[in-house]
């Protein structure tokens, strides 16, 4: 039964991708919010179906912390529901990806026309470059910035090393960051094509501000609040956590 379910979730999300892609291209030369529109009404609409047809919901906790001013979202990423979800808790964004997405027929085409920032990402200090250069860019512009700081998905009790670009953005410009967890990939997994019921929890942390500190120490401190709030919402990371732990009393 969950294979059926997933399986018509993933016709359905497929049918809504070509659409949107379509109306995004046709609406390019539109200005960015309408745009932007386009594309949480999107995201609406997947995460509507897949509470309908998967029976996967979320609740949010910790909306108080979200700024009134645009900011830089630090996001965990175990799934792809995160880019959905993140369209309808926050305000318009856009975000730090991989070039390659852009190459993708239709989807990537779609995706171009929301500003994301798009990097090479074995360029090394040309890609940071490039993430400062258009990250400031588009928050004085009022739009926020999404960063997810492992740079691909990682599997619940797994942890990969963050990247500093977005932590270089945030020192360079002083923007706030906002951190955010969230257990999503224990109920739609990396790569798995089966989507399980349940409740996904996110968490927003407290705003972390950025002007006078090194991009070191705005990463160290949103790492420490992504590994507590991980530990909190999930099974899977409060068991890693332990593990590490006991390797080093040993």
């Amino acid at each position: 039964m969950l294979f059926l379910r997933s399986l018509l979730f993933s016709a359905t999300m497929i049918s809504a991708t070509l659409v949107t892609s379509l109306v995004l291209i046709l609406c390019a030369p539109l200005p960015f919010r309408l745009r932007s529109g386009v594309a949480k009404t999107y995201a609406m609409f997947v995460v509507g179906a897949l509470k309908s047809l998967c029976g996967l919901d979320y609740q949010v906790r910790g909306r108080e912390h979200i700024p009134q001013g645009p900011a830089i979202i630090f996001a965990k990423h175990q799934s792809t529901w995160e880019t959905f979800a993140l369209q309808l808790i926050f305000p318009p964004q856009v975000w730090v990806l991989k070039r390659e997405l852009m190459w993708l027929p239709f989807f990537g085409w779609g995706m171009a026309t929301l500003r994301p920032i798009s990097i090479d990402r074995s360029s090394g200090r040309k890609a940071v470059k490039q993430i400062v250069e258009q990250g400031r860019s588009r928050l004085e512009a009022g739009i926020w910035v999404t960063v997810f700081p492992e740079g691909t998905r990682v599997a619940p009790g797994q942890h990969k090393r963050w990247g500093m670009g977005g932590a270089i953005l945030a020192e360079q410009t002083g923007y706030p960051v906002v951190p955010v967890a969230h257990n999503a990939g224990e109920f739609w997994a990396r790569r798995a094509f089966v989507k399980r019921p349940g409740t996904i929890t996110v968490v927003i942390g407290p705003t972390i501000e950025t002007k006078g500190k090194k991009a070191a120490e705005i990463n160290t401190e949103a790492q420490i609040w992504m590994q507590a709030a991980m530990a909190e919402i999930s099974d899977v990371e409060k068991k890693a956590l332990a593990e590490v732990q006991g390797d080093k009393r040993k």
